[in-house]
């Protein structure tokens, strides 16, 4: 099961919280406390992940954390997207064959992986279920 929860390096700078992740070097921010940091940390790597598949980027695997490190889990909002694009990617699946496997247009797809544009949960669970994929949400203690 691939978990979308990344590790982050949260340090102290000169009265800020600096929250850096390893996987996305161009991903840094901060905050004055550690829970703003991580409230921009949260939109950051949101925004990141939505930017490289609108670029139509690889988004890398979460890597093992390290000690120290925190694992922050990828928003909600663009969790689904990333489940349909990276399945697509390592299943080598075109817009279309996807479009044909769930009887759809070839611009629903597009539509189904665009950042930009909102999509019904049901729509990508038919997705992930053509590709033989199902996305799991889980409730931790925060």
């Amino acid at each position: 099961m691939n978990m979308f929860l990344y590790p982050a390096t949260i340090t102290r700078d000169e009265g800020s919280f600096i929250v850096r992740f390893r996987d996305f070097p161009e991903a840094i921010t901060d905050g004055k406390t550690l829970a703003e940091a991580l409230v921009e940390a949260d939109d950051l790597l949101g925004s990141v992940i939505a930017h490289r598949i609108a670029e139509k980027e690889p988004v890398p695997h979460p890597s093992t954390a390290h000690r120290g490190q925190r694992l922050l889990p990828v928003p909600l909002w663009i969790a689904g997207k990333l489940a349909v694009y990276q399945t697509m990617r390592e299943q080598g699946l075109t817009n279309v064959e996807l479009a044909r496997r769930l009887g759809v247009t070839e611009a629903v797809v597009r539509r189904l992986v665009d950042p930009d544009h909102e999509t019904k949960d049901e729509k990508l669970t038919a997705a992930l279920a053509a590709m033989g994929q199902r996305l799991v949400v889980g409730v931790e203690a925060a």
